[in-house]
């Protein structure tokens, strides 16, 4: 690609964790598609306001693949989402079947069935919290083991070995370090295939075993191990991420926090507040055209990259009134943490299920918690995908 060196490069200096990155902000002012230059030195498009995230989201035109993925532009040297991802002919299909396979297994209704189950395993680790003498790092306590048990419990994987496949999940999520990701992942992905037969020879009431049983067993254990390997991935690490963020942003504004514990109802708008607030960094979702697009005055060729940045949207002040602020009454909060259109994320509603079951218990349960450390000695996994944190220290 042209050497522009001028180019805004990725990513973003953040003095503020939980505030947006000022270039960040400054792009999405002047302009609502900006090319920028990537961690990995190629060029791409940087899409940060709401309506074109939007609107790109749910666009056929843009794809995970790329026609010549060995000289496709690269994100960063990350395994997961740095480059393209599967096979350009027949991406579309392969997404759809997918889609078709997973949806049932996390629809609304088996969703709902799980909210009491869910609610008791919050329970069960405060109450194991509230036995501990201050400080305590909650990540420990309750952000990691929560969405852990949860995913655990659904697809069918002993929770006893949660403490490897998160160094797996944690590694292949590493933004720097591909040897060691390509390493986790396989690692992974030999663990889910061994699971995988187990599940076939003593199927149980989970997803896997569910897999396992569709079209008469037609899937291959290949197939349903990287299913489950996904599954696992991304239904623990961002809940984890969102429950630590979401507890910072009460501990860092009193006002929402009393609000929350003097109208216990409004856990519902606070929890999409979070999820709106939760992506701060300057990383996005990658996109390869698979024709050429316009939009907004741009002309994004074919092959070329597009970066959806739903943390920029989610602070759109074109769609969000005081859009920085947190303010767990928002009732317009059309926030694209979740993406958008076919690419809308099927755990969503386990996600909301588990924010809402932590947050409609963890304040009144600790009415005194606070921050054991100041905010600006808070550790962020800046190395990593998912973000987040190494630990969330507290005290009551």
């Amino acid at each position: 690609m042209t050497d522009t060196p001028s180019l805004p490069t990725m990513p973003f200096a953040q003095p503020a964790p939980l505030a947006i990155a000022p270039l960040l902000r400054a792009l999405q002012a002047e302009r609502p598609i900006t090319r920028v230059r990537t961690p990995a030195g190629d060029e791409a498009w940087l899409v940060t306001r709401h309506a074109e995230v939007k609107a790109l989201f749910s666009d056929r035109r843009l794809g995970r693949s790329h026609p010549d993925p060995e000289h496709a532009p690269r994100i960063s040297n990350a395994i997961l989402l740095g480059g393209p991802m599967g096979n350009y002919d027949t991406e579309p299909a392969d997404h759809a079947q997918m889609r078709a396979l997973l949806t049932p297994f996390f629809s609304a209704k088996r969703m709902a069935a799980l909210r009491p189950r869910v609610e008791e395993m919050v329970d069960q680790f405060l109450d194991a919290l509230a036995t501990r003498t201050p400080p305590a790092d909650l990540h420990e306590a309750l952000s990691f083991p929560l969405p852990v048990l949860v995913i655990c419990e659904l697809l069918g994987v002993p929770f006893a070995d949660r403490e490897q496949f998160h160094l797996w999940s944690t590694d292949m999520a590493d933004l720097h370090d591909r040897a060691r990701a390509t390493a986790s992942m396989n690692s992974l992905n030999t663990y889910m295939r061994e699971l995988v037969e187990r599940k076939r020879a003593q199927p149980e009431d989970d997803v896997l075993s569910g897999l396992c049983a569709v079209g008469n067993g037609t899937l291959s254990n290949e197939q349903i191990a990287g299913l489950g390997a996904g599954l696992l991935f991304a239904g623990h690490e961002t809940t984890v991420v969102r429950i630590d963020i979401g507890t910072l942003l009460f501990l860092t504004h009193p006002d929402q926090r009393q609000a929350l514990l003097s109208d216990p109802e409004l856990v519902t708008t606070a929890v999409e507040e979070i999820l709106r607030l939760s992506n701060t960094g300057s990383s996005a979702l990658p996109r390869y055209a698979r024709e050429a697009i316009e939009i907004s005055n741009v002309t994004i060729q074919p092959g070329e990259a597009v970066l959806l940045s739903a943390g920029a949207a989610n602070r759109d002040e074109r769609v969000f009134g005081e859009p920085d602020s947190f303010a767990i009454k928002r009732q317009s909060n059309p926030h694209l943490t979740f993406g958008y259109g076919s690419h809308f994320c099927i755990g969503a509603p386990l996600a909301r299920i588990e924010l809402q079951a932590v947050f409609a218990r963890l304040l009144s349960r600790f009415p005194t918690l606070r921050l054991a450390i100041p905010l600006e000695d808070i550790r962020f996994r800046n190395h990593v995908l998912t973000g987040g944190l190494f630990e969330l220290p507290v005290i009551w």
